[in-house]
């Protein structure tokens, strides 16, 4: 499991999913939240801009990332 830690209220989840290496564009993490490929605490997200909180917890094939303060 990946962990983010927070500098701000929130990422949002294009963005964490870049962070982690899961994606290597912004491009490539609109596709694959488009096509359901991404949940977020357990829930299928279909927008990128979602913003990620603390205790929030990001599923992507087999990985996930966790995010805190």
């Amino acid at each position: 499991m990946e962990i983010i830690k927070l500098r701000d209220e929130f990422i949002k989840l294009g963005q964490a999913l870049k962070a982690v290496g899961f994606t290597d564009s912004g491009v490539e993490a609109k596709i694959v939240i488009k096509n359901g490929l991404v949940k977020v605490n357990g829930i299928t997200e279909y927008q990128r801009g979602k913003k990620l909180v603390d205790g929030d917890v990001v599923t992507f094939k087999d990985h996930q990332i966790k995010i805190e303060k």
